[in-house]
């Protein structure tokens, strides 16, 4: 295994130990000459640097905790499922408009969960509580899980774990690439595997310390050849000057990785950029030479979402002629393919 070079410090609850993921990610860390850290109690992370908001910030980014879930009561995950699946929260990606910059505090460590086993029990009980309806989990709500996944293997796990659900649907949604490990594993199309991907100009500019387009799409690629249900999340759609070139060229590309025959298994979910007002403070606290468009006067109105608070969203006109252009593009290239949002 090679540590990620993003890594600067890792800590380790020592309950963690008693657990064989435990073990295994510690002696991983060992061979590879990692300092390791243990924490003096259970969630409590102290020891990652950083006086401004935007050093602290990017050292938390830095930092990996390995520790023990033990609230077990899942939150939901409206509307694209019904439960979150605790196994990783954080991400080592810098994304400038990530909603998770005011999810995870001022400095966003990245946590793996060693207690897969009580994690994917509690999931069963919740399948069995809802059957005979499905039961949706989703795997990246508040992180990145196949960043970490050569350190942890847990949705390798959890992949084999659903496909012997009748009644459960696991999926999650990456930018990262190293999925091989998943290729193989009897999943019994339960689990569906999505990629996050977005125009060159706006992974350059806003997507940091991410997989480069082509590169998620050769992941994609295969993740389709493996038989997965798949998609993407084009997201967010960035209404900048030359956009519609932009995103047809994004689509075009998408069409040439992916072998799409009609009827495939592949889902779209196209969301356009919004920020809130402490969304927007938090980032230019982090990236004051941000050039995101966030400027609420310039086509842009405010809109009250679902949970009881507003976000500034692009006008109507402008989210018109984006509903266009991308449901004729796709029904071109992907006919019959679902579009789950365009918003």
């Amino acid at each position: 295994m090679v540590v990620s070079s993003q890594l600067k410090r890792v800590f380790f609850e020592k309950e963690a130990l008693d657990y064989p993921l435990g073990r295994q990610i510690y002696q991983q860390m060992q061979n590879a000459g990692q300092e390791v850290v243990f924490l003096q109690s259970h969630n409590r992370v102290t020891g990652i640097p950083g006086k401004s908001p935007r050093e602290a910030f990017f050292q938390g980014k830095s930092t990996l905790v390995v520790g023990v879930r033990k609230t077990l009561d899942f939150a939901t995950c409206k509307p694209s499922a019904h439960y979150q699946l605790p196994l990783v929260t954080g991400c080592e990606g810098i994304c400038e408009y990530c909603y998770l910059n005011t999810q995870l505090g001022k400095k966003p460590y990245i946590r793996i969960y060693v207690n897969v086993e009580d994690i994917l029990h509690q999931a069963a009980i919740l399948i069995e509580n809802r059957r005979p309806e499905i039961t949706l989990f989703e795997a990246a709500a508040t992180s990145d899980p196949v960043a970490v996944e050569p350190y942890s293997g847990s949705l390798a796990r959890a992949i084999g774990f659903f496909a012997e659900q009748e009644w459960g649907r696991l999926r999650f949604v990456t930018k990262f690439t190293c999925i091989d490990t998943l290729l193989k594993l009897k999943h019994n199309n339960h689990t569906r595997i999505r990629f996050s991907v977005n125009t060159d100009q706006v992974i350059r500019s806003y997507e940091h310390r991410t997989p480069r387009l082509q590169h998620r799409l050769q992941a994609l690629s295969k993740i389709v050849a493996s038989g997965y249900p798949s998609g993407v999340i084009i997201a967010p759609v960035i209404l900048n000057e030359g956009w519609q070139q932009d995103y047809k060229a994004l689509l075009d590309d998408l069409a040439e990785h992916i072998d799409y025959q009609p009827g495939m298994d592949f889902t779209f979910e196209v969301i356009s950029h919004r920020f809130t007002s402490r969304a927007r403070s938090n980032i230019l606290e982090v990236f004051p030479q941000t050039d995101l468009p966030m400027d609420e006067e310039i086509d842009r109105q405010y809109k009250y979402g679902q949970f009881g608070y507003g976000k500034y969203v692009y006008t109507n006109d402008k989210l018109a002629e984006m509903k266009a252009l991308f449901k004729e593009e796709i029904s071109e290239s992907f006919p019959q393919a679902v579009i789950n949002y365009l918003i």
